[in-house]
């Protein structure tokens, strides 16, 4: 970017800046609460002006004018091209119309395979999670999915799961398509505190692609439960633009996800 980098920004800023970055114009998004909703609001304003936003509770295509508490806020439906219903955005889904799609977990392992659902023993959990919501059919039919999970540790990148709630690479090349699933999707990129991600194309393991500003290839290993693949050169994450922070505080006046 030729813009001019900030020099003080936070961690919230930072996430959002790295995942806007990842969309392209033209393509369709589907947008949860938080940090996905801001990144894709940013993109929107900067460049990716036709991008379609697509809301969980039906919004399509709006221009939201600032950040919405929910994915059900009236805002979500602002000059948008529909006000429709949770079954046609799944639908749309299904059908192959969504090209990216964010997710959070609170596990996942090499292969991006994501547990929203418990920690410990099914039937005498130490944590009860929330579980799938959406995010299973998102993660099995959408062609680019995006992890933010701002707390990578070795309790959140674990060798083995203790549910399998949304499909990664399953198992590596291969077997997602092997599963029933459609051919061509899967994970895209995972965004922590630490680094970017991608996916090795040859064995669907998680590979670092980029170090944030002042992190250590160490710190990464260190803070995962299975050993991720290292690139001989590994770049550093740019920082958000002094452009980038105005219109984030523009997105979310309140601090309501960035804080103040």
């Amino acid at each position: 970017m030729s813009q001019s980098l900030s020099s003080n920004y936070s961690l919230s800023e930072l996430l959002a800046c790295v995942a806007s970055r990842l969309l392209e114009d033209n393509k369709a998004v589907f947008v949860g609460t938080g940090l996905p909703m801001i990144s894709t609001m940013l993109a929107q304003r900067t460049h990716a002006p036709n991008i379609l936003i697509i809301f969980e509770a039906g919004g399509i295509g709006p221009q939201v004018p600032v950040l919405p508490i929910s994915v059900g806020d009236s805002r979500t439906f602002y000059r948008a091209m529909a006000a429709s219903s949770m079954h046609d955005v799944m639908s749309a889904a299904q059908a192959g119309f969504v090209d990216y799609a964010f997710l959070g977990a609170a596990a996942m392992d090499t292969y991006g395979n994501l547990n929203t659902t418990v920690i410990g023993d099914w039937e005498q959990p130490k944590v009860r999670l929330p579980g799938s919501g959406g995010a299973n059919d998102l993660g099995s039919l959408c062609w680019r999915t995006l992890y933010i999970m701002r707390n990578q540790s070795q309790r959140t990148f674990m060798k083995k799961l203790e549910f399998l709630t949304t499909p990664g690479w399953l198992t590596g090349n291969g077997a997602r398509e092997a599963a029933g699933l459609p051919a061509g999707c899967g994970p895209y990129r995972v965004i922590t505190q630490l680094g970017v991600y991608g996916f090795d194309e040859q064995t669907k393991r998680l590979t670092l692609l980029s170090l944030h500003p002042g992190v250590t290839v160490d710190e990464v290993q260190a803070n995962s439960d299975f050993e991720i693949l290292i690139p001989d050169e590994i770049p550093v994450t740019e920082p958000p633009s002094i452009t980038e922070q105005r219109i984030l505080r523009e997105i979310d006046p309140t601090g309501l996800v960035l804080g103040k």
